[in-house]
């Protein structure tokens, strides 16, 4: 099986095949069911992705069509649809998400928000989506509705792209919110017409004035950024490390709740507990997996604004901080304040026990939460190299009690 063999020759004659049979017909001749999500929209008709697909694989010389039960033939957003889109026709996402095996799991949502499509002018990557994603974020992280009316959304992103569109953004919420639709990560509902696709200016403006759809964060992806912290803060890393390079994000971020490190559950007003901060296991390990993830892409690199300091994760500082528990982690510490910050959180620092600067990983392995005594010594007293020793031990002993198990080699340089 080679998709990539697949032309728009072939993909255009199964159409017409299907055209000629009729969709009931051409499905069983070739095998297949409805589609239950992914639909190719042609010159005013709607197909079903997959099977278009595999009966075209058909028409290849000395080839046969792929069936449903063809290994590694998907119908899902990364293979049948995808490829369509590839090859430049319009494929479109109806209904809910699917059930089986095309259904995404955390990992592959995940990706998807980070790997994102956007337009790029000279150098620059525009600001649509991560704006729209960051503003979904803060709500989903406050626990408000998942799902609004498109005049409420929007007045929201039209606001944000006007203040904070650093790279020339029109306040155009149509056009990131159609485009993110087709990503798989937000959800359309109420509309009659089929979904238009983020192309052509004018259509999409006028697709979302007619339909008037109320639309939302896809619920997996809603449930991941209410309920999981350490998932906020790896999009934030990647969004604001990928987009915002050499831009001030702070006030966008203070304005839709996103500044700051960001507390294991939103505050409720009743304060919070050492509790809060804790992790299981299971995501302390996902936590370090994305952190690994992105330092093998970022380790050396600085950022481009006038300091030109070294880029830093805010997820590894949050797992260090959960995995503390609120307590210093040097075991001779004599002593750390008892008073809170403003928000409730212990009077910690977290600390590179390598410096980045001599090659250190921006990784929990080799990280420590210090109270502001044990950081002063670290860095500046005259035991501070024996000090160092201790406290790398202790970072790679307290990073493998909390289920990263033994810390990975690093990335290349």
């Amino acid at each position: 099986m080679a998709l990539s063999d697949i032309s728009r020759v072939e993909i255009e004659k199964a159409i017409e095949e299907c055209d000629r049979l009729g969709r009931e017909a051409f499905l069983k001749a070739y095998g297949f069911r409805p589609a239950r999500r992914y639909l190719l929209v042609h010159e005013g008709g709607q197909y079903d992705s997959k099977a278009i697909v595999g009966a075209a694989h058909g028409f290849l010389p000395g080839e046969l069509p792929l069936t449903p039960s063809t290994p590694g033939f998907s119908g899902g957003a990364d293979h049948a649809a995808r490829f369509l889109q590839r090859l430049g026709f319009d494929v479109v996402a109806e209904g809910p998400a699917e059930d089986g095996p095309d259904q995404p799991d955390h990992d592959e949502l995940i990706h998807r928000i980070t790997h994102l499509k956007v337009n790029r002018s000279a150098n620059h990557r525009a600001l649509y989506k991560p704006i729209a994603l960051l503003w979904a974020m803060g709500r989903a992280h406050r626990g408000e509705p998942r799902l609004l009316p498109w005049t409420e959304t929007e007045a929201a992103l039209k606001l944000l792209l006007q203040r904070h569109g650093l790279r020339g953004e029109r306040p155009r919420p149509d056009y990131p919110i159609a485009s993110l639709h087709h990503d798989g990560v937000w959800e359309l509902r109420d509309f009659t017409e089929p979904v238009t696709t983020a192309h052509g200016d004018a259509r999409v403006k006028r697709w979302f004035d007619t339909n008037q759809p109320r639309g939302g964060l896809a619920e997996p992806v809603h449930e991941l950024f209410r309920h999981s912290a350490v998932t906020r803060l790896a999009v934030l890393d990647e969004l604001l490390g990928t987009f915002f390079e050499g831009l001030d994000p702070t006030p966008l971020l203070t304005e839709v709740g996103l500044a700051g490190i960001d507390p294991a559950e939103p505050d409720t007003g009743a304060g919070r507990t050492p509790e809060r901060w804790l992790l299981t296991a299971a995501e302390y390990e996902r936590g370090c997996a994305l952190v690994e993830e992105r330092e093998a892409r970022t380790h050396g690199r600085r950022g481009t604004g006038t300091t030109r300091r070294p880029i830093r994760s805010r997820t590894a500082r949050f797992l260090v901080l959960s995995r503390s528990r609120g307590r210093c982690e040097n075991p001779d510490c004599t002593g750390q304040p008892a008073d809170v910050t403003d928000d409730d959180h212990p009077i910690l620092e977290v600390d590179h026990v390598v410096d980045l600067t001599r090659g250190g990983r921006d990784h929990p392995s080799q990280m420590v939460a210090l109270c502001p005594n044990c950081h002063a010594v670290k860095t500046r007293g005259r035991t501070r190299e024996a000090l160092r020793e201790i406290l790398l031990r202790v970072a790679s002993e307290r990073h493998a009690d909390s289920g990263g198990g033994a810390a990975g080699p690093g990335p290349s340089r």
